[in-house]
C-alpha cells in the first residue's frame, strides 16, 4: 500500500510489469484486475505496459481470453496518453515485450520510459508562466549553406577498426556474473577487485597492501626472527639467576654454603616463574589494598608456608627471623631507656633526625 500511495505523489514514469508466463503464481486475469483497480493513479503520469518473461511464453502464443485482457489494458494506457496530450495513433510506445533473463527488449523499454518522462517534463515547463521570463534570453542561430556542395561525415578507417575490435572484445569478455555462475553462484564467488588495477607490472596486483601507521610502513619495522629472538631472551633470563649465584652477598658476615646457594637459586627461579605468571594475568586480577589482603601479610607463618611449597625446610629461616625481630625490640627498648631525663627533648630530636 505504501508503494501504491507513492504513485500518486511521485513525478515519474510508471511501468506496469505483466507476467505472461504464469510462473509467478498469478494469472493474467488477476494481474489485469490489479491494473484496473489502480489505474486511476496513473492519470497524470506516462504509463507503459511491459509483458515480461517472453523467453518462457511469447506474446503471440497467449490464449484469446488472455490476449483480450492485454488489449484492454493497452487501450486504457492509450486513453491515459491521450488525456496527457499524446497522439492516439502512437500506440507503439505503450505496450512492450522483454525478458530479463536474455535481456531482450530491456534497453527499448528503458529508452521509451525515459523519453516519455522527458517529454512530459518539457511540456510542463512550456506551459508554465516562468518560461516567458527566459524566452528573450535565448537565441538559436541557424547557419545558412554557402554552396551546394555536399559534405558527408567522414570517419577514418583506423577509428572504425578500433571500434570493431573493442566490440569484439566486449562480446568475448566474461562478466563478473558469468564468473559467478561458473564458480557456484552468489555466496560462493568473491569478485577480485585488484585484477582491474592499472600497474606497470601485472604481478604486483597480488602483493600485500602495506599497513601505514603514523606515516610509516609497518613492514619496515617488522623483524621476521622476532619469535626466535624472544626464545633466546627468555633462555637468557632463566640462566641469569644460576650465573649470579656465586656473586651473592654474605648474610650476617658469613658466606653462604654450597647447599644454601642451591636453595637460593631454586627460590629465585621459582620467584621469576611466579612473576611471569603474574604479569601475564595482571590485567584480569583486581587490585586489593594490603590492609584488607590478609593472605599477603609478612608473617613467619607465610614464610614457612612458601618455603614448604618450594620444597625447603623453613625451621632455620623462621628461627633466624624471630631472633632478628627480638633483637630489634631489645635495641629499641634500650634506646628508650637511655634517654636523658634532664634533656629529653634533645634526645628525641636526635633520634627523630
Amino acid at each position: 500500500m505504501c508503494s501504491i500511495t507513492a504513485l500518486a505523489h511521485l513525478r515519474a514514469a510508471v511501468l506496469f510489469f505483466l507476467d505472461i508466463s504464469g510462473s509467478s503464481g498469478y494469472t493474467i486475469a488477476r494481474q489485469a484486475a490489479l491494473f484496473h483497480s489502480i489505474k486511476s493513479l496513473f492519470m497524470n503520469k506516462p504509463l507503459i505496459i511491459v509483458c515480461n518473461k517472453i523467453d518462457l511464453q511469447p506474446l503471440d502464443g497467449l490464449s484469446e481470453e488472455d490476449m483480450k485482457l492485454v488489449i484492454e489494458m493497452k487501450s486504457e494506457a492509450i486513453k491515459t496518453m491521450i488525456g496527457q496530450g499524446g497522439d492516439d495513433t502512437d500506440d507503439v510506445g505503450v505496450l512492450f515485450t522483454m525478458s530479463t533473463l536474455t535481456e531482450d527488449g530491456v534497453i527499448a523499454v528503458k529508452n521509451a520510459a525515459c523519453e516519455r518522462l522527458l517529454n512530459q517534463l518539457v511540456e510542463l515547463k512550456m506551459k508554465s508562466t516562468e518560461i516567458n521570463n527566459f524566452l528573450n534570453r535565448f537565441h538559436v542561430a541557424m547557419p545558412k549553406p554557402l554552396d551546394q556542395k555536399e559534405r558527408p561525415s567522414c570517419i577514418p578507417q583506423a577509428v572504425l577498426e578500433t571500434k570493431a575490435k573493442k566490440e569484439m572484445e566486449k562480446e568475448n569478455k566474461k562478466l563478473e556474473r558469468d564468473l559467478e555462475d561458473e564458480t557456484g553462484g552468489a555466496g560462493a564467488y568473491s569478485a577480485d577487485l585488484r585484477k582491474h588495477y592499472i600497474l606497470a607490472n601485472d604481478e604486483w596486483k597480488g602483493d600485500v597492501m602495506p599497513e601505514i601507521l603514523d606515516g610509516r610502513n609497518v613492514s619496515d619495522f617488522f623483524d621476521p626472527d622476532i619469535l626466535q629472538r624472544l626464545e633466546e631472551l627468555e633462555c637468557e633470563e632463566g640462566l641469569v639467576p644460576e650465573q649470579e649465584v656465586g656473586d651473592d652477598c654474605d648474610m650476617d658476615g658469613h658466606e653462604l654454603t654450597a647447599e644454601k646457594q642451591e636453595d637460593l637459586a631454586k627460590i629465585r627461579k621459582r620467584l621469576i616463574q611466579q612473576n611471569r605468571i603474574k604479569k601475564s594475568t595482571a590485567e584480569s586480577r583486581p587490585i586489593v589494598p594490603r590492609k584488607f589482603d590478609k593472605d599477603k601479610e609478612f608473617t613467619s607463618e607465610r614464610m614457612g608456608r612458601q618455603s614448604s611449597d618450594l620444597g625447603l625446610d623453613p625451621t632455620l629461616a623462621i628461627n633466624w627471623a624471630c631472633s632478628r625481630s627480638r633483637g630489634r625490640k631489645r635495641e629499641r627498648s634500650l634506646d628508650h631507656m637511655d634517654l636523658d631525663v634532664d634533656h629529653p627533648n634533645k634526645k628525641l630530636r636526635v633520634r627523630s633526625t
